[in-house]
């Protein structure tokens, strides 16, 4: 049975020799920067633009890791979309290597563990999430390194790896509060894992756990002096419902699609083999097993978004290169096709995303990406002028970071969610005119505008992508406030 599988091993590995997974892993990567360059920003990316501005221990929404990556790009590239997203693509290529040398330690062949770092690359998960510049990106990259640690630590039994592993945690910790799964996944291994018991009886894992706490602590301090706002906000979306099955289908089917059909479904198979506690790969499942537990029972009752798993993808690249296989049956099929599927929805992705070639009604990812975002920023800078208005109100932030973004001359003033920009210049709205923009789909703020005695409806502005409109902007020219209205200029 042994030989079996050390010849099942030989076989699959040979589906594609480390040499040309690296260069297909190099190809996705630059084909990643270029996409960074090509593509306009989301309105989350832009709004953590408008972080980085502000560097600081923590914001609102998450940990302040992902301000801290973009400031390091607009430092050596300027305030473009590359600037923007430069250590974000940095960090890909560094998670790449995390989990090429995870799996190497961990399945202990260098075609598997090549097969890893390719497949971790071409699912859509990675190929959006290590391309914008989100907190996924610092989360996943830490992620990695954090599994690279403990992969180093079990194949090599020194303890110094429980060093990196702790710097690794905390830097996790400080990208998105994710990390704490992991984290509460590495402690079930040390405890469930006969190797892993021993380890408790050393100072390392403590010393490990120590310096995690200690990077992590100025967000702590941050959080506390700001009434624990991002613990409130990220955490207080834990609530109860009713119980249904939608949002459970809707989970997997979200996930068939983001880590593509085939590489799921080999990487489902690699964690069926890793139920073993004597295995290397019993890591693995550990380490995905608390977020798992708690994505299925939050999907009873609420929706997961379809990001949120993104941090487990180093681990599931290497399951599922641990569940390839050649020859007949439904593994020699999926292995087949596992990699040319993934590459054509990663490639199709990208070129809808920068050509609409799929006339798509309302072009949803146009929508999100703000295609067309730098010409209305410019209509609504000329309407601005022509009516004499000493800047543009909004009260979404995705409209905020848009304008500041594509036209940053333009006075904006964010007159909603003040706690998203801490650090902002307060602004009283006294004497106008003001612009009040509001993006069509969430309304116009009737509390507002019911606070000025001059309202007046403008022209809307649209927003257009191949001369199709996407989004419309409702224009109102407020005067005269009734009672003192305060704004963020951020």
């Amino acid at each position: 049975m042994e030989l079996r599988h050390v010849d099942l091993v030989r076989v699959a590995g040979a589906l594609i020799s480390p040499r040309s997974a690296g260069f297909c892993v190099a190809a996705l990567i630059a084909l990643r920067a270029v996409m960074a360059a090509w593509l306009p920003l989301s309105a989350d990316e832009a709004y953590y633009w408008l972080w980085s501005r502000h560097l600081a221990a923590g914001y609102y929404d998450h940990p302040p890791a992902i301000a801290f990556v973009i400031r390091f790009g607009t430092f050596l590239f300027g305030d473009s979309e590359f600037g923007v997203r430069f250590g974000g693509v940095v960090l890909s290529a560094l998670a790449s290597w995390f989990v090429w040398q995870a799996g190497l330690s961990i399945l202990k062949d260098a075609g598997h563990a090549a097969l890893a770092a390719l497949l971790f690359n071409l699912t859509l998960m990675i190929g959006v999430e290590m391309l914008a510049a989100t907190p996924d990106a610092p989360s996943i990259a830490a992620t990695a390194a954090f599994l690279f640690g403990l992969a180093k630590i079990h194949g090599s039994g020194d303890g110094r790896w429980w060093l990196w592993a702790g710097v690794a945690a905390g830097l996790g910790l400080l990208s998105k509060y994710s990390g704490f799964f992991v984290g509460a996944g590495a402690l079930i291994w040390l405890l469930a894992s006969p190797k892993g018991r021993s380890w408790l009886q050393t100072v390392w894992p403590w010393a490990g756990g120590a310096l995690a706490i200690l990077l992590f602590l100025p967000n702590l301090w941050w959080q506390s002096q700001h009434q624990w706002m991002t613990f409130v906000f990220q955490f207080g979306r834990v609530t109860g419902g009713h119980l249904t099955a939608r949002f459970l289908i809707e989970f997997v089917g979200a996930q068939l699609g983001l880590a593509t059909p085939f590489i799921l479904i080999l990487a489902g198979f690699g964690i069926w083999r890793a139920r073993g506690r004597d295995d290397d790969r019993f890591l693995l499942l550990m380490l995905i097993a608390p977020a798992l537990v708690y994505f299925l029972i939050h999907t009873l009752h609420d929706r997961v978004q379809g990001n949120w798993p993104a941090f487990l993808y180093p681990m599931l690249a290497i399951l599922a290169a641990d569940g390839f296989a050649a020859g007949p049956g439904w593994r020699g099929w999926c292995s087949r096709l596992a990699m040319p599927v993934a590459a054509a929805i990663l490639l199709l992705a990208y070129v809808q995303a920068a050509t609409g070639l799929i006339p798509l009604k309302g072009d949803p990812l146009a929508r999100l990406l703000g295609v067309g975002m730098r010409d209305t920023a410019q209509k609504a800078a000329a309407v601005m002028r022509e009516k004499g208005a000493h800047a543009i109100l909004t009260t979404d932030y995705e409209t905020t970071a848009w304008l500041r973004f594509y036209n940053p001359a333009l006075p904006v003033v964010a007159a909603r969610q003040p706690n998203r920009y801490l650090d902002a210049r307060a602004v009283r709205l006294d004497a106008g005119p003001w612009l009040y923009l509001a993006d069509s789909t969430r309304g116009v703020d009737l509390a507002l505008t019911g606070n000025f005695r001059s309202v007046l409806r403008l022209s809307e502005l649209a927003r257009e992508h191949n001369g199709k409109v996407i989004a419309r902007y409702t224009a109102i020219l407020l005067d005269a406030p009734q009672s003192p209205v305060q704004g963020k200029s951020p």
